[in-house]
């Protein structure tokens, strides 16, 4: 029986914090398990000043895969990763093995002057790393000038705050924010009109090795059935359309319940990359059904034409 675990994680304040926080639900959970974290550093911490896409630099993976090396060297038992950077293929050699109840699903902006998006002047400058969120951003101020904008959390606010700096408002997640303390920063929660969110965006996947029986039985009192619903749906769209992080690709998935049975209720959205062109996709389906409901949305968007969105 195991005895104690190690979690890799990245050394970002956000990372640690995820880290730490399934480091207290295994311990609190299991006493008996000593939980240690070890600390990995990925491409995207690498190339967190670049101003380069992160489509360019390495997608998806680019904050996952040097500690799947890990996991599978036996360097760690376990990985924690925000779920929207995890790519929606892993690796058979790997599970998600947990994902625990969601925290925010919004985006917020943070301005240098306080002003909404609505507010700010005539093309003012809004940093932004995601085509999602700048396409969104250009849908309704096609004035907007959108600009590069990486780095950790703090990092990303220091870079709005810098004197002479070249941002006007920033656009954030606001599960971040709200993990690290940082509500009073923000100025303004978008809402899912203006701004709907990333697949998985506010869940947390917890990753192990495929064959280690004995961690996914301990992972399971960590799992939320509910959360792992809406999750499915939402990254079983962005699978289903072939999107990855340089597409403009937005989900949504809430449960509803009506009459005692649990309705998974659906919205996606997909842009051009300058926002000038958008279609949107409903629907609802029960609970069990989420993997299902999330293809036939995305079989619904490309039959409205998603391919030639792209191609914009």
């Amino acid at each position: 029986m195991k005895d104690q675990l190690v979690i890799g994680t990245r050394k970002s304040p956000l990372a640690l914090w995820q880290s730490e926080y399934v480091k207290a639900q295994i311990e609190a959970t299991f006493p008996h398990l000593t939980v240690s974290l070890k600390h990995v550093i990925t491409m995207g911490d690498k190339t967190q000043d670049s101003k380069a896409a992160i489509p360019s630099i390495g997608g998806k993976g680019l904050f996952t895969a040097e500690l799947e090396e890990c996991l599978l060297k036996g360097e760690i038992d376990l990985a924690v990763h925000s779920l929207k950077d995890l790519p929606t293929v892993v690796d058979p050699r790997f599970v998600v093995g947990a994902i625990p109840p969601r925290s925010f699903v919004d985006d917020v902006v943070v301005s240098r002057s306080g002003s909404k998006v609505q507010d700010l002047p005539f093309g003012a400058t809004i940093g932004t790393s995601s085509v999602r969120r700048s396409s969104q951003l250009l849908k309704f101020r096609p004035d907007l000038k959108i600009a590069m904008i990486r780095g950790n959390v703090d990092t990303r606010l220091k870079k709005l705050r810098a004197e002479g700096g070249e941002y006007d408002a920033i656009v954030l997640a606001r599960a971040g924010l709200t993990r690290l303390g940082l509500e009073a920063e923000i100025t303004q929660i978008l809402t899912e009109d203006e701004m709907l969110p990333a697949p998985g965006q506010g869940a947390l996947g917890i990753e192990c090795r495929a064959d280690d029986r004995e961690l996914l039985q301990i992972l399971s009192r960590l799992h939320d059935r509910r959360t792992a619903g809406e999750v499915g749906a939402e990254r079983a769209f962005l699978h289903m359309l072939g999107a990855g992080c340089n597409t403009p690709v937005a989900a949504r998935a809430t449960i509803a319940t009506s009459q005692g049975s649990e309705r998974l209720l659906f919205v996606g959205r997909c842009l051009s990359p300058d926002g000038s062109q958008c279609l949107e996709v409903r629907g609802e389906d029960s609970l069990d059904r989420a993997m299902n409901l999330g293809e036939e949305m995305a079989q619904k968007a490309l039959e409205k034409g998603f391919k030639s969105l792209c191609a914009a």
